[in-house]
């Protein structure tokens, strides 16, 4: 078998960027956001929440697709912001990746596969469970594309199977009646409800994971597109039933419960539920559940994420060692990766860990799709977007910012914080470029 043979045996396809998709998006923040959303929005808030995030995320796939035709190469947003817009701007965004967009997910779903393994063994550390999960993934990503595909396509296919599982035993041997807790709020409660609306974003990440390894399919610009919108469909239907089970069967005494005691607590909300429908055993099987997601979820980043942090070593704006090899990972950024995430889960904990994400990941998201914007009024060498395209666009940009404002407003410190990142970017941009300009003289 030659190796042009070789490789295009191996190259992704529609049902791998699927896999991929909702690997990274059914994680750790669908249980965490259903364990918080409680606290402050009443049952029809809790949904309606979740249902624009399905049509935001299903918006953005529609933009992204729009601009994986222009650019069908890996790097997501760096590559899409440095092509379409401006270098520093994709060199911001490759930074956002390395530090927060796929590192500290991992450490965030790491840390609650630990918290959900307390349930089943109480003297469980989760510092430690999730130390040893990320080095595990960690070299899982770093042997081979053929097995780290396969051990992906695995953990999703299970992961599927199980949240089914749950879904249907929820529906089944729970409640299917209207919740009767309610908060009572005499007005539609809008800076709780989009404060609430982080999670749900943070949920919904991994919406455009295909885009990060869009070089490696087999038709990039046909299967990165159906990949992406294939997988919001299916995830934003589970994530209502998920939900749906969540505040069917929460009582307003574990609902005083949970807002009194720690936040470990509230993050296993979904095992103390399922021990009142179904028992002990099913509690029991909730958890496994629970942290066979998270693995799969932080797997398909660990795969994912390094893609991005190779197309800037292969710029220049990153060390060569970063870069990999054909048909091989790139074994230097999956290690790098690992590292910054390992440091995250002993350096933070998990709600210090889990707040701001989303919003730094939706302020990237965001910019990115802008570029359509930018192409059809400044770079008129690429084809114009359609006019459904444009639309679909302004309506995740216009969302994306309101989020984003309520989310500054309720904590101001994070203004700081991304500035400051933005201009450590910057100056890591510029110093970066000076370097590759002077070695080409």
């Amino acid at each position: 078998m030659t190796r042009e043979t070789f490789m295009k045996d191996h190259r992704l396809g529609v049902v791998s960027g699927m896999g991929m998709g909702i690997a990274n998006m059914i994680g750790a923040g669908v249980f965490l956001s259903a364990s918080y959303m409680p606290l402050g929005l009443d049952p029809k808030h809790i949904l309606a929440a979740w249902i624009i995030g399905t049509l935001l995320a299903l918006a953005g796939a529609k933009a992204y697709s729009g601009i994986a035709q222009l650019v069908p190469q890996s790097g997501g947003e760096y590559r899409f912001l440095s092509t379409l817009i401006h270098p520093a701007l994709g060199y911001l965004a490759g930074w956002a990746s390395l530090l927060i967009g796929f590192s500290a997910p991992i450490a965030v779903n790491a840390l609650a596969a630990g918290t959900f393994a307390g349930t089943l063994y109480s003297g469980t550390s989760a510092k430690l469970f999730a130390a040893l999960m990320i080095l595990a993934l960690t070299a899982i990503h770093a042997i081979g594309l053929r097995f780290s595909v396969a051990a992906q396509n695995t953990l999703v296919a299970l992961k599927i199977l199980l949240v089914a599982g749950f879904i249907i035993a929820g529906l089944i041997g729970g409640s299917n009646s209207w919740p009767e807790w309610t908060h009572q709020a005499d007005k539609f409660p809008i800076d709780s409800f989009m404060s609430n609306m982080l999670f749900v974003t943070f949920a919904f990440s991994g919406w455009n994971a295909a885009v990060y390894a869009a070089s490696e399919f087999k038709n990039p610009k046909r299967d990165v597109p159906r990949a992406m919108i294939f997988s919001c469909i299916i995830v934003g239907v589970i994530y209502l039933f998920i939900n749906w089970v969540f505040i069917a069967n929460l009582t307003p005494e574990q609902l005083a419960d949970v807002s009194n005691v720690d936040a470990d607590r509230i993050t296993t909300l979904g095992h103390l539920i399922m021990k009142n429908i179904l028992g002990s055993g099913a509690a029991a099987c909730m958890s496994v559940l629970a942290i066979i997601a998270f693995i799969s979820s932080s797997s398909a980043m660990t795969f994912l994420g390094p893609r991005v942090y190779s197309a800037m070593a292969h710029d220049g704006f990153l060390p060569a060692a970063l870069k990999g090899k054909d048909g091989k990972p790139p074994v230097g950024a999956v290690m790098l990766q690992g590292a910054i995430a390992l440091f995250l889960v002993f350096a933070y904990k998990l709600q210090e860990v889990l707040s701001g994400v989303g919003a730094i990941l939706t302020l990237f998201s965001a910019l990115t799709v802008f570029s359509l914007f930018w192409i059809y009024f400044k770079r008129k060498e690429y084809k114009r977007p359609t006019s459904l395209v444009l639309i679909v666009s302004g309506f995740y940009i216009i969302v994306s910012a309101v989020i984003l404002y309520f989310s500054f407003m309720r904590s101001p410190t994070w203004n700081l914080w991304v500035g400051a990142c933005i201009l450590a970017a910057l100056i890591g941009y510029f110093i970066a470029k000076r370097k590759n300009t002077a070695s080409t003289q």
